[in-house]
């Protein structure tokens, strides 16, 4: 979309630290270096997981198109982290070993194969570097003996825990009320803990017996906390210092909170410095399901290869998501995502059609030269703009539906804003255009028909034919170079 000789474009994001919509502004010019927090890979990642890596794939494509050069980490929790985030409840990793009789290791891998399959089904772009916590153990021992020479922990009960009463600006990114955590400290949840916020950094007397992912380290054989990995690894990949870092909102009040103190505690960032440890937080709103919170108690717990398994694709979910803003709550039902298919699919059918009219047989290899057209520019203005992807899909509607006397020079600009979009509409055009049998003598003959009934200004005629050919299954759409038709895309079998 842009001209790789321009500076980057205008970027404007909601900053969650601030709660305002600011204008970006990297720590090096035309770099963007962006951490986004992966699964737990102990099940299946759900649909609601993937609201928030799709946001996180559009902040990075939007990026992309302005001339950013984005270097982009996710971790992979394959290190086992209690069910609460404030170190409560049972290790997930051992409750998903447990569960399906297997190794934790044997489950970390088969998980993270099926999120990336997931994924791959959404569109979603490899991070530069998937960082997996078992990897990196000796990194998170390096933080926190930082922390420790620092004075920022404390050993009790055996672990080792970081003192939020020594880092001045705890819970800052979660709008938390200072005085109130410090009456909270007298009701502690675990007793060996100075106040209740305290976080564990290592843990060398487990909760549970067997623990089967452990380590040497300087305070005895044990395993990290959860919120420890990301500040280390995000660290090694990026600057110690980095511009953006996504995730969804529940991650607001603890992890990414604890992740703040551990890591600028670690750096000495003092609390009227203007750099912080990361200078935009960018957050994503909760996916309800039936308009409830999902959990498998409730029995709405959807994954993609469920949406699989009953007929749809999972770029259908992918433009539903895309069909609300991020910071927004959206609510999931099977008919928002049968309109969301049904769209989609009329999308796929408008841009075969150009394709057809500009006579080109392979529109997935149409190059994204959208820079030049004022839909593509409006549009990645839109994206521009904290992420406006409802706006983004609603001027690539407007471009569809217009007549074209240049089709060719639509497709481009197609391929321009889905390059943000990325619903792979030229790929799926090029598709249906293989499975569409285009030469059709019958058909061709009522299509000329027709055309000569509309220069006869016999309308009558002209939609009597339209009306025939449409109980057929066949489209039409008038175009400046004449009539072009398709068939309409087929549904699932359930749905006929």
């Amino acid at each position: 979309m842009t001209d790789s000789a321009k500076p980057p474009g205008r970027f404007e994001i909601f900053n969650t630290l601030g709660r305002a919509v600011q204008q970006f502004v990297p720590r090096t010019e035309g770099v963007v270096q962006l951490y986004a927090c992966g699964p737990t890979v102990y099940d299946y990642a759900t649909i609601g997981n993937f609201r928030t890596f799709i946001l996180v794939d559009v902040l990075r494509r939007t990026l992309d198109a302005l001339g950013y050069q984005v270097r982009h980490v996710m971790n992979i929790t394959d290190v086992g982290h209690l069910a609460s985030d404030a170190d409560e409840g049972e290790d997930k990793m051992l409750a998903g070993a447990r569960r399906e009789g297997r190794t934790v290791w044997d489950i970390a891998q088969f998980y993270t194969d099926r999120f990336f399959a997931d994924a791959d089904a959404l569109n979603i772009l490899r991070p530069d570097v998937v960082a997996k916590a078992t990897d990196h153990i000796d990194d998170m021992i390096a933080l926190i003996r930082r922390l420790e020479a620092h004075g920022f922990t404390y050993v009790a009960g055996g672990n080792v825990f970081f003192d939020v009463a020594r880092f001045s600006r705890y819970g800052e990114l979660a709008l938390l009320d200072r005085q109130q955590l410090q009456a909270g400290a007298r009701i502690s949840v675990d007793r060996s803990k100075r106040n209740p916020e305290d976080f564990g950094l290592w843990f060398t007397r487990s909760k549970f017996e067997d623990q089967a992912m452990i380590w040497d380290s300087p305070w005895g054989r044990g395993y990290p906390g959860w919120h420890i990995e990301c500040s280390a690894m995000a660290m090694r990949y990026l600057a110690e210092q980095f511009d953006i870092h996504c995730g969804g909102i529940d991650l607001i009040p603890v992890h990414h909170t604890n992740e703040i103190a551990q890591a600028e505690a670690a750096l000495g960032i003092e609390a009227n410095d203007p750099q912080r440890w990361v200078n935009y937080w960018c957050h994503g709103e909760f996916l309800l399901v039936n308009g409830a919170k999902m959990s498998k108690s409730k029995g709405n717990w959807v994954t993609i290869g469920q949406l699989q398994e009953d007929g749809y694709d999972a770029l259908d979910y992918r433009y539903f998501v895309l069909g609300a803003h991020y910071r927004a709550h959206q609510n999931f039902t099977m008919r928002a995502l049968d309109a969301a298919r049904a769209a989609r699919a009329g999308l796929v059918s408008r841009v075969a059609a150009l394709a057809r009219a500009a006579g080109i047989d392979a529109p997935g290899a149409v190059a994204d030269g959208g820079h030049a057209h004022p839909a593509a520019n409006e549009a990645l203005a839109h994206a521009a703009h904290d992420l406006a992807m409802p706006r983004v899909l609603a001027r690539l509607w407007q471009l569809v539906k217009s007549d074209s006397d240049d089709p060719e020079c639509t497709l481009r600009a197609v391929a321009a804003i889905d390059r943000v979009l990325g619903l792979k509409l030229l790929q799926s055009a090029a598709s249906a255009l293989a499975d569409d049998t285009r030469s059709d003598p019958d058909v061709d003959a009522l299509v000329r028909e027709r055309d000569e009934a509309r220069r006869r200004r016999d309308f009558a005629r002209a939609d009597a034919i339209r009306t025939q050919l449409a109980a057929q299954g066949i489209e039409l759409r008038d175009a400046a170079t004449g009539t072009v038709w398709q068939r309409a895309a087929a549904l699932p079998e359930r749905d006929r």
